[in-house]
Parts: C-alpha cells; sequence; structure tokens
C-alpha cells in the first residue's frame, strides 16, 4: 500500500467501535505476556456457594459471567453509562443485580453486606469497600499501574500527557489498604510486555484507552505512527510496557 491507503486503512481501525470491555476484535493482532498470578484463579478460590458477591466496575459482564457467579448473591457496578445499559440487559437473566455508581464514595449497598468484592481494574474508594464487607470479608483486586504504556504514549503524543498517576503503583496501595483497616495477605507486581502485530491494531487501542492516549488520531499522529511501521517492519512487532499489580487483602 502508498502512504495515502496505509492512512487511510489506520483511519478506518481507529473509527471501529467498542461496546463493553471486550477486544476479542485484535486477536491474533496483539500478544500480551501473561502476568505471573491467576486473578480468575483467585478469584474462584475464594467465591463459595454461599457467598454474597460484588463485582466492581463489570464492564460488560464478560468476566463476571466466566466465574459462573451465584444467582440472587451478586451484584454488579458499572459507571460507564453505555456498559451499564448494556450489562442491565444481560446480567438480570443470570440473578445478577447491577447499579449504576456515578461517585465511589458513595456504593448504593448496606454496610457489611458482601463476602467478597472483587475489582479488576476499576477505581474504588477503599473506605467505601471496608465499609460494605462483611468482617473478615475479602477484597481482590487487580489494577493497571500508573507506569502502563506510558512510554508508548510520551512516542506517540510527544510528552508525558497520560492522565493517569504515574505514582499509582502496589507500595502506595499496600500502604492504603493498611492504613484504613485490612490486612494484606497476598501483593504482587509485574511489567509485561504487550506486542503489537500491526500498526492498525495500535491506533484502534490508542483511540480507546484514551486516559492513556489522550487526543490520539492518526492524523496527529501520523509520522509517529510511520516510524513504528518501520521497526515493525524490522522487529515484527512494536512492543509497549504495561503495568499490574495485584492484592488480596481481608476486612
Amino acid at each position: 500500500m502508498n502512504e495515502k491507503e496505509i492512512k487511510a486503512y489506520w483511519k478506518s481501525e481507529e473509527a471501529k467501535g467498542f461496546q463493553g470491555w471486550d477486544f476479542s476484535y485484535l486477536n491474533g493482532r496483539k500478544v500480551e505476556e501473561e502476568l505471573p498470578w491467576d486473578y480468575k484463579g483467585i478469584v474462584q478460590e475464594q467465591m463459595a456457594e454461599s457467598s454474597v458477591m460484588l463485582d466492581m466496575g463489570t464492564g460488560g459482564g464478560e468476566f463476571l459471567l466466566s466465574l459462573s457467579p451465584p444467582p440472587g448473591k451478586t451484584y454488579a457496578t458499572e459507571a460507564y453509562l453505555p456498559n451499564y445499559e448494556l450489562c442491565r440487559a444481560r446480567l438480570p437473566a443470570y440473578g445478577i443485580e447491577v447499579k449504576l455508581v456515578e461517585d465511589d464514595t458513595d456504593l448504593p449497598f448496606e454496610s457489611d453486606m458482601f463476602d467478597l468484592v472483587i475489582n479488576r481494574h476499576e477505581a474504588f474508594s477503599l473506605e467505601e469497600v471496608y465499609r460494605i464487607l462483611k468482617p473478615g470479608g475479602m477484597f481482590i483486586t487487580q489494577q493497571v499501574g500508573g507506569s502502563n504504556n506510558r512510554e508508548l504514549s510520551r512516542f506517540l503524543l510527544g510528552g508525558d500527557v497520560m492522565i493517569t498517576n504515574e505514582e499509582f503503583n502496589l507500595d502506595h496501595s499496600v500502604r492504603d489498604l493498611r492504613q484504613v483497616g485490612f490486612t494484606v495477605l497476598e501483593q504482587r507486581e509485574c511489567f509485561p510486555e504487550l506486542r503489537f502485530l500491526d500498526i492498525g491494531a495500535l491506533a484502534y487501542f490508542a483511540k480507546i484507552i484514551e486516559w492513556e492516549f489522550p487526543g490520539f488520531s492518526v492524523d496527529r499522529c501520523f509520522g509517529q505512527l510511520c516510524k513504528l511501521q518501520e521497526s515493525l517492519k524490522r522487529d515484527g512487532f512494536v512492543a509497549s510496557r504495561e503495568h499490574r499489580f495485584f492484592i488480596l487483602a481481608r476486612k
């Protein structure tokens, strides 16, 4: 393809829609290094038929449904209105009640309500999580750290413009949990590699993850994307460094 055709293709990728939190469109086009822990397995170990559980920031509910959670004892929250509407239409059939949350410091649940609260890549108020957990209840969270894709964002956008806090990491989060009153049972942190196998996949990804690539567009970043295309031709991929951490804590 010539430059005009390449740019048109990349722009068609950035314009594609996105629903829920499903990146299956990029299957075979990006490769993520596996994390050194099994979030799903750890959650399943903590689940029990008698447990009342909450999934914070459920997205489109895909992960929650994969757990086969107990009907009538499972709740979910979601802050993004399109995802909330999607979940409201999908999850009640599985006995899951969904709540729209606009303020992390004011969750619509009674105190000491949950045996288990899970949170994967969602903002939260530690005080509220502590309040809604029963004594002895478990909080399991996997978070995207503040260094996630930061180098790639700087390269594409010409500076450190990410909305996320670079100091959001395991050490600070563990400290905050203990100050609220949690007992931290497990903690892990890693910086896995993410590889894009074509630049169209990167354009699609960067347009969606707007808090890490604010203001991204193919038009604005075309010169940098072309440089990455040359790197991809040479190496077979374009790499980015992610940031993840995991905490298991008990009230």
